[in-house]
Order: C-alpha cells, then sequence, then structure tokens
C-alpha cells in the first residue's frame, strides 16, 4: 500500500499525569507512512475521550451575556495564571455531574458576575476549544441577563471584574493590541462591534 493511502492509527494512550482536574496523556500512533510517533495532550477526563468513545460529554459552558437593561454586551476581566495577566473573557465553568448546560450557564454567571439570566436565546452543539491540546469540549450559551455585578460568590483563587460593552467599546477592545482576549470573546465581540447583535 502507498502511503498516499495509508491513515493515521491510534495505537494506544497512556496517562502521564493523576490530577484531579486535567491530566497529560500521551497517545501512541502511526502516521500515513506508517512510523510510530507521539502526541501529547491534557483531557479534564481521566480515562481520556479518546479511549471511552464518549466525545458527546460536554465538560464546561461559555457564557455569552447581553444585559438587557444596559443594553450591552458583559465580559469579564479575569486574572489567568497562565498568562501571569488578566485576560478578557465570557463568564465559563465546568457541568456538574447531573446539570444541564443551562442550569451550569444560570450558576456559572450568578457565581462570576452576581448576574441572573432571564432567558438562553440559543445553545450551540458541543465545539473543541483547541484540539491540538485537548479534548475538552464546550458548549456557549446565550443568554439575556439582568442584575447588578457582583462577584461576591466568586473564590478567593479568583479575581474578576465585570465589563459591560457598546458595540463601539467591543469594536475598540478587538483593535487593542495591548489587551490579552480570549479567542472564542474576540470573534463574538467582533460580530457584536459589527453587527450590533450576538
Amino acid at each position: 500500500m502507498s502511503a498516499g493511502n495509508r491513515k493515521i492509527r491510534i495505537k494506544k494512550t497512556r496517562p502521564l499525569t493523576d490530577r484531579k482536574f486535567v491530566n497529560l496523556f500521551e497517545i501512541v500512533y502511526s502516521d500515513r507512512n506508517g512510523k510510530e510517533r507521539i502526541w501529547d495532550f491534557v483531557s479534564r477526563q481521566n480515562p481520556p475521550k479518546i479511549d471511552t468513545g464518549t466525545f458527546d460529554t460536554v465538560d464546561a459552558v461559555i457564557i455569552v451575556p447581553y444585559h438587557e437593561p444596559r443594553q450591552k454586551l458583559s465580559v469579564i476581566r479575569e486574572f489567568r495564571m497562565p498568562l501571569n495577566d488578566y485576560q478578557y473573557g465570557f463568564p465559563a465553568g465546568l457541568v456538574d455531574p447531573g446539570e444541564s448546560v443551562e442550569q451550569c450557564a444560570a450558576r456559572e454567571l450568578e457565581e462570576e458576575t452576581g448576574l441572573t439570566v432571564v432567558r438562553v436565546r440559543r445553545v450551540s452543539p458541543p465545539v473543541y476549544i483547541s484540539s491540538g491540546l485537548t479534548d475538552e469540549s464546550i458548549v456557549i450559551v446565550y443568554v439575556d441577563c439582568s442584575g447588578e455585578p457582583s462577584n461576591r460568590n466568586a473564590g478567593s483563587a479568583e479575581d474578576i471584574e465585570t465589563v459591560f460593552l457598546s458595540p463601539k467599546e467591543a469594536e475598540e477592545m478587538c483593535a487593542d493590541p495591548d489587551l490579552k482576549v480570549d479567542v472564542k470573546t474576540w470573534l463574538v465581540m467582533d460580530l457584536f462591534a459589527a453587527s450590533g447583535k450576538i
């Protein structure tokens, strides 16, 4: 068989760590030329989804909140350890066992911002955030919300500030090269800046 007809084949996975929230795994696979190679990745599941086949399992939600009374998009400014800096993003969190993604979205939004979900606009299918690095899947939940910002329920390990953006403010933030912005958030802000809609 020529190399052009061969396909990549996963041979096995092996855990490299044993932690509570995320683990490092090694995939042993053969490439299109039949050469054995190694790929490292992280997973919130142990065993990882590649071993269990549970790719329909949603790990986390990202909440895109539109504050109805202010008529503004709501984002958070949160200290992120790997960046050693603040990043703009959307409220997010892990889905608890037995919890629907809508319930998780309402809980996480309230915990991180103090805002209350008024209406769920739409829910994305599971999507992958960085498939070269992780099997983590998320669902994006678009909501209308109300209330005044407060992160009184955020843990002491979290440093979060709620920010409200008009389309013009979102446009300015998207164009600022000095800000650290989550990729999903940047894409939604860019669309909001152009259309005024989420």
